[in-house]
C-alpha cells in the first residue's frame, strides 16, 4: 500500500477532523519519507513521529526536519545528546519516555533522521522562522504536500486548534511539485532572508537560543 491508498481529503480541521489519527499518522505509515518544516520543535514531538513511522524499523525510511532555532531548555539538551557522535550513552530505562528516545537515538544513529535549524539573515523578517510546509514520499515516488499546521503536536491534551490543507501528486501535480522544491532549495541554504544550518553546527556556534519557557505547549 502506499499514499495514494490511504483516502486523502483535500482539507483537515479540528472542528470536524482528528488531524493526526485521520492524516498525520496513516501518511506517515505509508511514506518512506517525510520532509518537515516547523517553527518549534520538542523531543516528544520527534520521538512520536519515530514511532509512527513505521518503516524506519526496515532501515529504508528517512525524516528531514527544518526547524527554528528556539527551543525548551530540556529539549535542546536532549537533541544534542541524539545527534552528537561523542555521545554513546543509552537512553535505556523503565519509562515509556526513555524507550521513545532510545528508539529516536537509534534511528539517529542509523543516519535516518537529519536535523537542521533557520535562522533569519534579513531586517525584513523580524522574528523567526515559521514555515509550515511538509510532504511525504512513498516507495511508489507518490507524493502528498501539506501547508496550514506550524508544528509537530501529536499530544491530545495539547493540541491546537488548526487546518491543514493537503496536495496529492496524482490530483495537483503542480504545487506538490512547487512545495518539494521550495523545501528542497531551503535544505540546500538557497532561500532568501534565512541561513541554514545544520544542527549540531548551529548548537556549537550559540546559535540556537533556548529556555524553560519556548513553545511551551509544544
Amino acid at each position: 500500500m502506499g499514499l495514494r491508498d490511504i483516502g486523502l481529503k483535500e482539507e483537515y480541521r479540528s472542528d470536524r477532523d482528528d488531524i493526526v489519527a485521520e492524516f498525520f499518522f496513516p501518511c506517515l505509515s505509508h511514506c518512506i519519507e517525510y520532509d518537515r518544516c516547523v517553527d518549534f520543535l520538542s523531543i516528544q514531538s520527534l520521538a512520536t513521529i519515530a514511532m509512527a513511522f513505521d518503516n524506519f524499523s526496515t532501515g529504508k525510511a528517512k525524516l528531514r526536519m527544518v526547524t527554528g532555532h528556539r527551543f525548551k531548555t530540556l529539549d535542546l539538551n536532549i537533541l544534542t545528546k541524539l545527534f552528537s557522535e561523542k555521545y554513546t550513552k543509552r537512553f535505556d530505562g523503565s519509562l515509556i519516555k526513555d524507550s521513545k528516545i532510545q528508539k529516536l537515538q537509534d534511528i539517529v544513529n542509523n543516519g535516518q533522521v537529519e536535523l537542521k535549524v533557520a535562522i533569519p539573515n534579513s531586517e525584513q523578517i523580524t522574528n523567526s522562522f515559521s514555515e509550515r510546509i511538509g510532504l511525504f514520499l512513498d516507495e511508489h515516488d507518490q507524493m502528498v504536500a501539506f501547508t496550514g499546521t506550524s508544528k509537530e503536536t501529536f499530544s491530545t491534551q495539547t493540541r491546537d486548534f488548526e487546518s491543514v490543507d493537503v496536495f496529492t501528486s496524482w490530483n495537483d501535480k503542480s504545487r506538490v511539485e512547487r512545495k518539494r522544491k521550495d523545501f528542497e532549495e531551503l535544505w540546500e541554504n538557497k532561500t532568501k532572508y534565512v541561513e541554514v544550518y545544520d544542527f549540531l553546527y548551529a548548537e556549537e556556534n550559540n546559535l540556537l537560543k533556548f529556555s524553560s519557557e519556548w513553545a511551551y505547549n509544544v
